[in-house]
């Protein structure tokens, strides 16, 4: 059904949108979508830059956790 839609059909679906709602309503909803599309995008760079941020630490505070009795062998070796 959706497959038939042209752009002739476009044009109509609008014009009936435009007429219901008018067009403040539109644009203000048009500008609560591009808010959350921003708020989205923000969230989305916070999350990476934490998790970056955690896996340096965790790289930073790594340890050799390689018992005493085994390097010493190494080291005679």
């Amino acid at each position: 059904m959706l497959n038939n839609i042209g752009p002739a059909g476009l044009v109509i679906i609008a014009v009936v949108v435009l007429v219901l709602f008018g067009r403040g309503k539109i644009a203000t909803l048009m500008g609560e979508v591009g808010k959350g599309i921003t708020a989205f995008k923000k969230g989305v760079k916070d999350g990476t830059e934490e998790i970056e941020s955690q896996s340096t630490e965790a790289a930073d505070t790594a340890r050799d956790v390689t018992p005493q009795s085994q390097t010493e062998e190494k080291d005679k070796v």
